[in-house]
């Protein structure tokens, strides 16, 4: 299932993508992440030996910086939300003080400012959607397939909305029926699209042209429609809704392309 607020997901230090989440009234951002761009560690497994023996050397300490971390579910490499050690501002401030490095002043200055621009968006929206397009423009995407992708991510957010209220209710429900609206839209379920555009651990839709993304929001926006006009209530009578989406000519489209 993708995210509420995926949009929100990620801030960039420097270049640097740092994953973060909504919690408790406040930005949890992932310690692993921080750790990395304070280090300077690009390989993520690195950054996470860096951060297990600081946790460690914190707890022998004394240090109640690690007990403040919370385990709270980040996209990962392939898209699923997995627990990732979190850690608030305050947390933070606290962990940076232990790791010797260039960055620590301009990253708490950067922090600070990534709390005052909550505040805005929280006041004015349309602010968060405007900081998401620049991401997604900074990774080099085109002005067409961003604004396609703001669309689908709002497409999406309607449609879980739509299963939550529908009695929906594990991660596993939302992949089995994302499952089958990729089957009826592209005739291969998002595992096997991802084989056949030779992906691994990458996010599927980030690797959408614009016409896939048209298709996919085609099928999710289907699938909305039909929940609604025949007020279907739990996980099968959901499950055949999708199972019910033809768009024949997503799969023409697969399979030429």
């Amino acid at each position: 299932m993708e995210t509420n607020n995926i949009h929100n997901a990620l801030v960039v230090f420097e270049g640097k993508q740092i994953r973060r989440t909504w919690h408790n009234n406040g930005w949890w951002f992932s310690v692993v992440d921080i750790v990395g761009v304070l280090t300077e560690q690009i390989d993520f497994q690195m950054a996470r030996k860096y951060w297990n023996k600081l946790s460690q050397r914190l707890r022998e300490e004394g240090s109640e910086v690690v007990t403040n971390c919370h385990q709270l579910k980040l996209p990962a490499e392939d898209g699923k939300l997995r627990e990732t050690d979190c850690a608030n501002t305050e947390a933070l401030f606290r962990i940076i003080q232990s790791i010797p490095s260039k960055k620590a002043e301009p990253f708490k200055l950067w922090l600070a400012q990534v709390g005052y621009e909550r505040v805005q968006e929280i006041e004015n929206p349309e602010l968060a959607q405007k900081r998401m397009k620049e991401i997604y423009k900074a990774k080099g995407y085109s002005d067409d397939w961003v604004e396609k992708r703001v669309r689908g991510i709002a497409i999406r957010d309607e449609l879980t909305d739509e299963w939550k209220k529908r009695d929906v209710k594990t991660e596993k429900e939302y992949a089995i029926l994302t499952a089958e609206i990729s089957k009826a839209t592209f005739g291969m379920t998002p595992s096997e699209y991802k084989d056949f555009k030779g992906l691994n651990k990458e996010n599927l839709r980030y690797h959408m042209n614009d016409l896939e993304l048209i298709f996919t929001m085609l099928g999710e926006a289907s699938t909305t429609k039909i929940a609604k006009g025949r007020n279907t209530l739990g996980f099968i009578e959901n499950k055949k809704n999708a199972d019910n989406l033809q768009p024949k000519g997503c799969s023409i489209y697969c399979r030429h392309f």
